[in-house]
């Protein structure tokens, strides 16, 4: 993949962000999501890539763009290369005008991305000191042990990030028995795991189940940031096993390496801030016809990471403009 293309998918990301971001607080989760996947194809049509999507809306016949198997970029002789997308990882989040909306896009050479399956995903992620220590399988307070003694802290100072969910409630007891400290969070499991790889963060593990699809596009970031990441599928019916297999997976209860989820040594991974959070600012809007992003792109074959504030004139952005 040429460097560039991590810029051009930076770009895309904003003005997703940018789109949707003009929904927060309006107690509309559908619109936000539809201004948000507009934009953001919108946008594709402009970058310098031969892209496919394998992790997307849905499939063809259950969305109307963004949908697996479509072709996005300039087409040849551009790099060939595989697409996953989450226009808008918290819809939740941006109706009710809570903090951790993000827009996401993860980019490897084709064949590269796992085309997971779209349903649950159990879920294990660490930052780089605790890479190739952790298994998904191992007691949870074997697990806290290894990675207090990875980041160099006491048990007690371990913060776990866990969706908040009735599932997740013995984990949640567990990690409180054991005496490390709980951050729960409502919806958008890609920012928690990645918070995980982040010193400023203050996150050291991320455990729990939660949607496949954004479990491949976490593990992107974890690829670019020198973190690991494991899951397992969960199919719930004869329907989703079968799903799994017609994907190329033949035994959902394997488990899931960082390399099975991102093969190859190179990918690219872009996310703008909707609403504010512990990983990037969410859009301001600044008066005069002017909008502020918070971007942070990277690349795992050069362990580059990005910090990208911008300011948009938004009359040069037509279709973001709301009715």
């Amino acid at each position: 993949m040429e460097r560039e293309l991590a810029i051009e998918i930076a770009r895309v990301t904003e003005v997703a962000a940018l789109a949707a971001a003009r929904w927060m607080g309006r107690g509309k989760k559908i619109e936000a999501d539809q201004a948000a996947t507009s934009a953001m194809r919108k946008m594709f049509d402009s970058v310098n890539m031969d892209g496919v999507v394998v992790i997307g809306e849905g499939e063809m016949d259950e969305a109307p763009m963004l949908y697996i198997g479509e072709r996005l970029g300039r087409g040849k002789p551009y790099p060939k290369v595989d697409v996953a997308v989450d226009p808008l990882e918290g819809t939740n989040l941006v109706a009710k005008g809570y903090g951790n909306a993000i827009t996401v896009i993860a980019v490897a050479d084709r064949g590269n991305l796992l085309h997971a399956p779209d349903m649950y995903m159990d879920k294990i992620a660490v930052g780089p000191r605790a890479k190739g220590k952790i298994h998904i399988d191992d007691p949870l307070e074997k697990t806290l042990k290894i990675v207090a003694e990875a980041n160099n802290k006491k048990i007690s100072d371990l913060a776990v990030m866990i969706l908040e969910r009735e599932r997740h409630k013995e984990k949640i007891e567990e990690v409180r028995r054991v005496g490390a400290r709980v951050k729960l969070f409502t919806d958008g499991d890609v920012a928690a795991a990645i918070a995980t790889a982040l010193d400023e963060t203050g996150i050291d593990l991320f455990v729990g189940s939660g949607g496949a699809p954004e479990g491949v596009i976490a593990a992107v970031a974890m690829k670019c940031l020198g973190g690991d990441m494991q899951g397992r599928l969960l199919p719930q019916s004869e329907e989703e096993y079968e799903r799994c297999k017609k994907m190329g997976i033949s035994d959902p209860s394997q488990v899931l390496y960082l390399d099975d989820m991102v093969k190859g040594d190179d990918a690219i991974f872009a996310a703008t801030g909707v609403t504010d959070g512990e990983l990037l600012k969410g859009v301001r809007f600044l008066g005069k016809d002017r909008a502020e992003t918070h971007t942070i792109v990277m690349r795992a074959k050069t362990g580059t990471l990005r910090h990208v504030r911008a300011i948009h004139y938004l009359p040069g952005k037509p279709h973001l403009v709301m009715d």
